[in-house]
């Protein structure tokens, strides 16, 4: 057990340290990252469609990465706002990492691109240790998910600089108590702002772009409790398969 923890560890330095040259070498160039977190089904994608369609009505040069275990659904739907979207398939892998990402934006991402939106992998637990080098981390749940998300989920809401709810327009439908989510969310990520939106009815649309480009002019990000902690990295979860793998490629 110690040598998957050691070995698990190693693999997060690495990422840690590919996540800061990228972000040192995006910010030179002006693009800030938004990590995008969230749960299968959380309406993260349809929200995204959303917000870049309100960058490009107001010029803001924007793009869309999207990540999936499979088809490129997602990506079909994100370019339908006219914003230059690339999709990547991660061949079973449940995150993206910081090396990986930057092997994709290589030749990919336009030099004049401001913002630059990261649809992680529909998933709570592994994104939730992986820094990509991003400027805005938002962790999204849906109304339908239950208040009680934020507390079985501490890594992924413990350590975003944003909190952002949607489909709002059917909270009532489902009896989404607000007021205990807040509570929630306050408990593992003290003084965050939780944003509500509905990509149906607009409400909220806009602000996730007002936030990230408010960062990316250089206004300041809400520091998580949890990331000032020494190896805030917390969670143990490991894929068995992914875990034999980094055993076997070590002598």
């Amino acid at each position: 057990m110690c040598r998957v923890v050691d070995l698990r560890q190693a693999v997060l330095a690495k990422n840690d340290e590919s996540a800061h040259e990228l972000r040192a070498h995006l910010t030179a160039r002006g693009t800030a990252v938004v990590n995008l977190l969230s749960s299968p089904g959380s309406g993260k994608t349809a929200l995204l469609e959303q917000e870049l369609l309100r960058a490009r009505e107001r010029s803001v040069p924007v793009a869309a990465l999207s990540a999936d275990l499979a088809t490129e659904n997602d990506a079909v739907r994100l370019a339908r706002s006219g914003a230059p979207v690339k999709q990547v398939l991660t061949d079973g892998l449940c995150h993206l990492e910081a090396g990986m990402l930057a092997g994709h934006l290589d030749g990919w991402l336009p030099e004049d691109t401001r913002l630059l939106f990261v649809e992680n992998v529909g998933n709570l637990v592994c994104p939730a240790s992986y820094d990509l080098g991003e400027t805005l981390r938002v962790t999204l749940a849906s109304v339908t998910e239950g208040e009680d998300k934020p507390l079985k989920y501490p890594t992924a809401f413990g350590l975003a600089h944003l909190v952002v709810v949607t489909k709002t327009d059917i909270a009532e439908a489902v009896e989404f108590d607000e007021t205990a989510f807040r509570a929630h969310v306050e408990q593992v990520n003290p003084g965050v702002e939780v944003v509500l939106t509905s990509a149906r009815r607009g409400q909220g649309v806009g602000v996730l772009l007002d936030r990230a480009l408010a960062v990316a002019d250089g206004a300041p990000v809400h520091s998580p409790v949890m990331a000032r902690r020494p190896h805030h990295h917390g969670h143990t979860h490991a894929h068995p398969e992914a875990t034999d793998a980094m055993a076997h490629s070590h002598p």
